[in-house]
């Protein structure tokens, strides 16, 4: 669906019913059905802002073009809004381990710095085997 807003700022019910070409019941439903959040002012009338537009003709799109009902559409975008929650944490965890790895790999390039600092020499003791009877001590 085109997006049929310009500029910014909030739109009152009327207008956004007529930019969209819905009754403004069906604006009043979604937001009963937990579609829709818009703001409210002072004096309690709905105000939309471009955000909730964007919301509002995803879920248009869904009921128009795609034939989902008002069930259908919460389910999808509570997956929606999961997914988008996943992807901040995937993209969280990936700028973590970049950091880490950028790191570790100025840490390599100091002289002297391994994979693991050590703070001093390790000396494994040897183990002697008898030469007669081939067992350790």
């Amino acid at each position: 669906m085109a997006t049929k807003r310009k500029g910014k700022g909030a739109y009152m019910i009327s207008s956004v019913a007529e930019m969209y070409e819905i009754h403004p019941q069906t604006l009043r439903l979604y937001e009963r059905e937990g579609l829709l959040r818009p703001s409210r002012s002072e004096g309690n009338t709905r105000l939309y802002t471009d955000e909730d537009l964007e919301r509002l003709e995803f879920i248009l799109n869904l009921a128009r073009d795609l034939g989902v009902n008002i069930a259908g559409i919460g389910i999808v975008l509570q997956m929606r809004e999961r997914m988008e929650e996943m992807n901040r944490q995937m993209q969280g965890f990936v700028d973590y381990v970049r950091t880490e790895m950028l790191t570790r790999m100025q840490q390599q390039q100091q002289p002297g710095a391994g994979l693991v600092p050590m703070r001093r020499p390790v000396v494994m003791p040897m183990k002697v085997t008898s030469v007669k009877t081939g067992k350790k001590r």
